[in-house]
């Protein structure tokens, strides 16, 4: 896939801030996965459906764009990551400013304790690969106030 983006991801998160609206939903889907393709993958299917989001290959830089992007209103993040995984990120989130940020996980090799876990941690859904693109839309979708109920959009 060739990247024409001009804006890197902090810039774009900048540009998003400064144009949200006081009382409007947030609206950018963050992605954290350590895996390029992945990564690539679910921000295209987002962002050809009309979904704004940034991308991060760590729990450090996803926390870092948490900081700086104040428009980032839903976290996808995979759970095999180095050197820390998906459930240390969601961990660190519940334990901060973002405690009620909704968390979609999304993995190809998840185990009984992984999803238990999770579900302590209060997310949203445990989606494994290969993913439903529909499915992960309308979540997103609903998660991000960008739909109300299934098939009614609020834009």
């Amino acid at each position: 896939m060739i990247d024409y983006d001009l804006l890197s991801d902090a810039e774009r998160a900048a540009i998003n801030a400064a144009i949200q609206g006081p009382g409007l939903p947030l609206q950018t889907a963050l992605i954290v996965d350590d895996d390029d393709a992945t990564r690539e993958l679910l921000a295209e299917i987002l962002q050809v459906n009309g979904i704004a989001c940034v991308t991060a290959d760590s729990v450090a830089e996803a926390l870092c764009l948490l900081e700086i992007d104040s428009s980032i209103g839903l976290v996808i993040t995979d759970l095999n990551m180095h050197p820390l995984n998906g459930l240390a990120l969601i961990r660190k989130i519940r334990k901060s400013e973002w405690a009620d940020l909704p968390v979609v996980i999304v993995s190809a090799d998840a185990d009984v304790r992984d999803a238990i876990e999770a579900m302590h941690l209060n997310v949203v859904d445990f989606l494994l690969k290969p993913i439903d693109a529909y499915e992960l839309i309308n979540l997103v979708q609903l998660e991000l106030g960008l739909k109300t109920s299934k098939g009614s959009l609020l834009r």
